[in-house]
């Protein structure tokens, strides 16, 4: 059994991440501080060695050219046995300081004269400065121990970063309160999409939202119209079906009684014939609610070049021997191949729908034209009959659902034509419904767009 890993919580990677930031920051500037705090802390001390160097080489010429031994001077301070002094004299030591060697600090040769130096002295690091005297027998030396730097840099350090230490926690609770804050409207959002009912779709509407939750709102609310949509749709086609399978299921049962009940053949017959015709009403029927309830849908159809003649010609062909039954004239003409950009299953079924309407509501000996040809740069599709038309009136409610025109003899569902402007809608179709000034009837033109 595959284990499903939880889901990584917002609020804990932002907490992570700014904090992260936070200590990578500090140990950065903490790094920094301690490299440029112990460079001028360097200098500094460096500066002083020169001073008292420089103070030794005045004194020196007045109080130790004449003696025979080293002075050794007092201690007056708790630092001074980490600095020490020593002046030589002709080679000799005049005067040092009491925990300064008897040696000179630095051996002094033609390499090296005058200047800073770090050196081990009893196994302690010296930083030491020497320096000529006012004469030439006479050198200085004066140097203090590397521990008393390290020790005077710690304690800078440690009045600097202790505050920012003990500021840590601080401002780790004040992002933590401050992400905890920020991610409240997703934590409001997901309480309020919870709390909903099941078939709940109005818009989910967040007071002080901030402006980057907007889009995801927005596309929220959008998928529940969408959803509103196909749910009602759903219910729309199920009234439909519903509402129209009422009749013809009616009828099939009234006449599959009466083949029950029926001694003659004859009358037999006819009635397991009309049960026949009322299963096909059926089926045509529920295909005609399945494409209308597709269509209405607003499902994107797969759209490829569609050669409307030839596939005009294969719905001609298969209307016509209803066509031949009525004794009717069905003329296909197209001289060229047009293709248009569509769904070739839907495309077919407008087609069908037209011409099949030419057929069956046009009287025997009908003449039906059905050319497809291009005018101006668009394909137009044309279906012209010699049947009785249509008022204007009743042109204008073409499409209107279970609409069919008063009196008329053929039976149908009223959808044929709502079928036929949805689809002409999802191609960009145009459609045109006017009288046909050649054979008298109806005509309806189908024009593509460029």
């Amino acid at each position: 059994m595959t284990r499903v890993k939880p889901p990584r919580s917002l609020q804990g990677q932002l907490l992570t991440l700014v904090l992260a930031a936070v200590v990578g920051v500090w140990l950065a500037t903490a790094v920094l501080t301690w490299f440029d705090a112990r460079q001028e802390l360097d200098e500094l001390l460096d500066s002083h060695l020169a001073q008292a160097a420089a103070l030794l080489v005045v004194q020196q010429a007045h109080d130790v050219g004449d003696d025979e031994h080293g002075i050794d001077a007092p201690t007056l301070h708790r630092y001074a046995p980490k600095v020490a002094f020593q002046v030589f004299h002709e080679g000799r030591l005049a005067l040092r300081s009491a925990n300064a060697p008897s040696a000179p600090m630095v051996e002094v040769g033609k390499h090296f004269k005058t200047g800073f130096k770090t050196v081990q002295i009893e196994g302690d690091a010296w930083r030491v400065f020497a320096t000529a005297g006012a004469e030439r027998d006479v050198q200085v030396y004066v140097g203090e121990r590397t521990s008393l730097r390290s020790s005077i840099l710690w304690a800078v350090l440690h009045s600097m970063l202790w505050p920012m230490a003990v500021a840590l926690p601080l401002l780790a609770l004040a992002v933590w309160w401050a992400v905890y804050r920020g991610v409240a409207p997703i934590r409001r959002l997901g309480r309020t999409l919870a709390g909903r009912q099941a078939l709940a779709l109005q818009p989910v509407s967040l007071d002080g939202a901030p402006s980057e939750m907007a889009p995801m709102v927005t596309a929220l609310n959008g998928l529940f119209e969408r959803i509103g949509t196909l749910l009602e749709s759903e219910r729309r086609f199920t009234a439909d079906a519903a509402h129209e399978l009422r009749t013809p299921i009616a009828a099939i049962r009234m006449q599959a009684q009466v083949a029950l009940g029926e001694a003659d053949d004859t009358l037999r017959r006819h009635a397991l014939q009309g049960t026949l015709d009322g299963c096909d009403r059926a089926t045509r029927l529920v295909e005609q609610l399945l494409t209308l309830s597709r269509l209405e849908a607003d499902a994107v159809p797969d759209m490829a070049a569609v050669d409307l003649s030839a596939l005009t010609r294969q719905v001609v062909g298969e209307v016509a021997p209803k066509a031949l039954g009525k004794n009717q004239t069905l003329e296909f003409e197209a001289i060229e191949p047009c293709s248009i950009p569509g769904n070739e299953t839907l495309l077919a079924v407008l087609v069908r729908n037209l011409v099949d309407n030419a057929v069956r509501y046009s009287p025997p000996s009908a003449q039906i034209k059905v050319p497809v040809q291009r005018e101006s740069g668009f394909i137009v599709l044309s279906v012209e009959d010699s049947g009785p038309g249509l008022a204007d009136p009743e042109r204008q409610r073409l499409g209107e659902r279970f609409f069919r025109v008063p009196g008329s003899p053929e039976s149908g569902s009223g959808l044929g034509w709502s079928i036929v402007r949805r689809i002409a809608a999802a191609h960009r179709l145009e459609l045109q419904i006017v009288g046909s000034t050649e054979l008298g009837g109806l005509k309806v033109r189908v024009v593509s767009s460029r």
